[in-house]
């Protein structure tokens, strides 16, 4: 099963939800259970480009700072911030177990 990654990320989480509702119901047949579980792999997987791509896309945000007197105006991205002020990248939270 190819997944349709123009559906939204709220769209993806919702049929994650509802694949993992159908396996904690513990109705599902075997085979039906294992291809539950290869879908809801692949909206997790979904999920999680989703939001890489949205963290990208707010890193890439131009940002300006409070200025100090001495300080000329200097427009910066978040990920350019961060690495000035010597922190790490950001990184996902973690995983949802399946």
């Amino acid at each position: 099963m190819t997944m349709d990654e123009s559906i939204t990320y709220e769209q993806a989480l919702a049929q994650l939800d509802a694949t993992l509702r159908s396996l904690e119901e513990g109705k599902l047949s075997l085979e039906e259970a294992i291809g539950a579980v290869a879908r809801g792999r692949e909206y997790l997987e979904l999920c999680e480009r989703k939001l890489e791509e949205a963290r990208q896309r707010i890193e890439s945000l131009p940002v300006t700072e409070p200025l100090s007197d001495e300080q000329a105006p200097h427009p910066a991205t978040v990920a350019e911030l961060r690495a000035e002020r010597g922190q790490p990248p950001s990184t996902p939270q973690g995983e949802i177990p399946i």
